[in-house]
């Protein structure tokens, strides 16, 4: 086997492909991407926090309408002369979104709250008028019972949790968990997104080559195993310098994030009148200084390292895949046995985010067909030990030297085969014949 020759076949993948149309358009419409889909949920929850909503209230009670109303004027209108089938009647034709009838009941506890609607708002409307009617039932109640007003206090404040993290070394630092989680399932995604997507330029590329006849004249001065070994480091270079573009756009967009967020916080909080409510919103957040929260050197070299491991892996069955088949449209039957693994990682994922260290996530991130997705999501979010990420790279190694000899008995024997593709049981004898 020769490095030369290796070195020739990567070249030859990473410079076709870097300077196609196709890569330039997609390396640079992602990062493009991820700032229209900010802009475009900052401008939908811009749009939505305009829109107004009316429930008509008929108060029976004379006490409940005017707690309401000094909660929020705008959204609680009182129509105490209307009859209940005029409301309804005003709900149909749009005039207003819905009413509540008040009784002295729903004081007492002896009946529930209903709200009549359009269904206008949806949940985000129910619960805020879930919420306010918990209020104000509750504040008269606290009122008839004639308690003090220490007691009013005690029911109308509420617990702020702030967490620490306390380091092996005894230091406390800041626990940024919630954004940690975030950052580890979208590195399991990317990860995710990018075997299979580079896995399947692969194939294409294997079954392009065969199709064209272009591997006869390659291979007649090349070997099989330096050819496959060539095109998956020159495709997994390409990835790196996509990845490394990629994430390089993220790092200064979350830079640019703290700022602007900061600034939209400050701006929200400037229309709060009362204080009391600026510091409930803000929980002691100073919007001015708002920053998107670090991330560490050691987790963006650890997403690197599993990510070249699961891509070299995975890489090597898509290869195998496509010197085995005719067309694209032969590969389904073979790519099962691929992707149940990568799906299987991917749900894993999820449980992984709400307990990183329980008995599924720990094995999970230690099977090398999982490992990729699992133990980067695992080391985002919480300090896993030492001896495991070692173990799972030495697995994942191994891993890929199994796959890379069954993939290049594979490939030996297919990429010069033509006319069917060729079942599991010509597979099973191409491995054994290689």
């Amino acid at each position: 086997m020769s490095l030369q020759q290796i070195l020739l076949v990567l070249k030859r993948e990473y410079m076709t492909r870097i300077r196609s149309k196709a890569f330039i358009i997609a390396t640079i419409l992602i990062p493009l991407g991820m700032v229209a889909f900010i802009g475009i949920v900052i401008g939908i929850s811009l749009w939505d926090s305009e829109t107004q909503r009316t429930i008509g209230i008929q108060d029976n009670t004379e006490v409940l309408y005017s707690r309401l109303n000094n909660l929020d004027e705008q959204q609680y209108q009182s129509f105490a002369d209307l009859s209940e089938d005029s409301l309804r009647s005003l709900v149909q034709a749009e005039e207003i979104d819905g009413y509540l009838i008040l009784d002295e009941s729903h004081i007492t506890g002896d009946a529930n709250l209903e709200l009549v609607s359009s269904g206008a708002g949806g949940l985000k409307l129910q619960s805020s008028i879930r919420s306010d009617l918990r209020e104000v039932v509750r504040d008269e109640r606290l009122d008839r019972a004639d308690v003090s007003e220490d007691v009013k206090e005690i029911y109308a404040s509420s617990v702020t949790l702030e967490t620490r993290k306390l380091t092996q070394e005894g230091e406390e630092t800041e626990d940024d968990t919630g954004f940690l989680t975030i950052v580890g399932v979208i590195m399991g995604v990317i990860i995710f997104g990018a075997i299979t997507g580079y896995g399947g330029l692969i194939t294409r590329s294997v079954i392009e080559e065969k199709t064209n006849r272009i591997i006869e004249v390659i291979a007649s001065s090349v070997k099989p195993i330096e050819l496959l070994l060539g095109k998956l480091c020159g495709i997994g270079a390409l990835a790196i310098t996509q990845m490394t573009f990629w994430i390089a756009s993220f790092l200064g967009l979350a830079a640019a994030a703290g700022p602007i967020a900061g600034m939209f916080l400050a701006d929200q909080m400037s229309g709060m009148e009362d204080a009391q409510k600026v510091a409930e919103a803000s929980q002691g957040i100073d919007p001015s200084v708002f920053t998107i929260p670090t991330i560490e050197t050691s987790l963006i070299i650890y997403f690197i390292v599993f990510f070249i491991l699961g891509y070299l892996i995975y890489s090597a069955l898509f290869a195998a895949i496509g010197s085995a088949v005719d067309s694209e449209t032969d590969t389904q039957q073979y790519m099962i046995p691929i992707m149940v693994p990568i799906m299987v990682a991917y749900l894993i994922m999820f449980q992984t985010m709400e307990n990183p260290d329980s008995m599924l996530s720990v094995v999970g991130s230690l099977v090398p067909f999982c490992t990729p997705i699992v133990m980067i999501t695992r080391i985002a979010i919480t300090d896993v030990p030492i001896w495991q990420i070692g173990l799972s790279i030495l697995l994942m190694i191994a891993t890929f030297g199994g796959t890379m000899w069954l993939s290049a008995k594979i490939y030996s024997v297919g990429i010069l085969s033509y006319g069917k593709s060729a079942s599991f049981k010509e597979l099973i004898k191409w491995i054994r014949q290689g």
